[in-house]
């Protein structure tokens, strides 16, 4: 096995002033109105601050604004996250709006759960051993036991957490790993149990879910094979923010792949794995580069490149 990635400091440690961060990604959103970008950009260039990309979104339904600004200090004044707070002050107070601060090149903190599927998480894992995730993986949780023998050979912490009779506690458990890890993302990577409405508040925000893109039409069990039974032409996955309301969360990105009349139900199988694997690694890959902000029940992406 190769050597896993360097481990980069994470955003707890540079808070802390441990590290002083090359870059930083600043994320805004606050009620539309005129002169937010320049009001934005105005202040970031009184510090010398050097902005290397910037993506803005005005939601004329909601009346919401939303802007996703990269930049890098030049000088020696303005160095950390409270320096920079600093100077977004007069901004925040002038449109009242909710602003955030991340150094660019901290490796977010990621809890896997999985049941007895491993092909999203294997894709995961391969991309973040291979350097092309800017997460940390902090463990696996699963209340299967079958996936242990992958996660251990990636060298990661693997938590068997059977259900039982007491699914409270179970999920008591999986929050304490959550925090004892300092999870900052937990990832359901085809975890097969319906969370408790406590759980989802406990989380809110702060938890992906990937499902087949059938829903509502084919629940419960084999779905790819009753799609199959009727003949879809498409077979997609979707991946959201984890709310109370099954599987109706936020969505952070979906895609299909067109089938034919020749295909097997295995094969569709095969083919939504492929699906699920790339679309919940997308979303992941975004929150972790502070690329998605929640707009009520839906999202905003700024996409690399868009």
């Amino acid at each position: 096995m190769s050597a896993e990635p360097p481990r980069l400091p994470t955003t707890e440690s540079l808070i802390r002033g441990r590290t002083v961060p090359q870059s930083f990604i600043l994320t805004l959103r606050c009620r539309d109105a005129v002169g937010i970008v320049a009001a934005a950009a105005s202040a970031l260039a009184s510090a010398d601050a050097f902005i290397t990309e910037s993506s803005h979104f005005g939601d004329e339904t909601t009346g919401l604004f939303f802007m996703r600004t990269g930049f890098r200090p030049t000088g020696s004044r303005f160095t950390t996250i409270d320096d920079f707070a600093e100077v977004m002050a007069p901004v925040v107070r002038r449109f009242d709006a909710e602003l955030k601060l991340h150094p660019a090149d901290a490796r977010l903190k990621v809890l896997f759960a999985v049941s007895k599927q491993g092909h999203c998480l294997n894709h995961l894992l391969h991309q973040w051993q291979a350097g092309e995730m800017p997460i940390e993986v902090v463990g696996v949780v699963s209340n299967h036991d079958d996936l242990r023998s992958m996660v251990e050979w990636y060298g990661i912490p693997y938590h068997w957490l059977p259900v039982g009779a007491d699914k409270a506690a179970q999920e008591a458990r999986i929050l304490h790993v959550v925090r004892d890890s300092g999870a900052e993302l937990t990832v359901l990577a085809r975890y097969m149990q319906i969370l408790s409405d406590a759980m989802c508040r406990e989380l809110q925000g702060r938890c992906i879910n990937i499902h087949h893109s059938f829903l509502p039409s084919f629940k419960g069990a084999k779905p790819y094979h009753q799609a199959y039974e009727r003949g879809v032409k498409v077979v997609g996955a979707t991946a959201h923010y984890v709310t109370s309301d099954l599987d109706e969360g936020p969505i952070i990105e979906q895609d299909t792949v067109r089938v034919g009349h020749g295909l097997t139900g295995d094969a569709f199988v095969r083919i939504g794995k492929d699906v699920e694997s790339i679309v919940l690694s997308r979303a992941v890959l975004w929150h972790a580069e502070h690329r998605v902000l929640q707009n009520g029940r839906r999202t905003v992406v700024f996409r690399e490149g868009a």
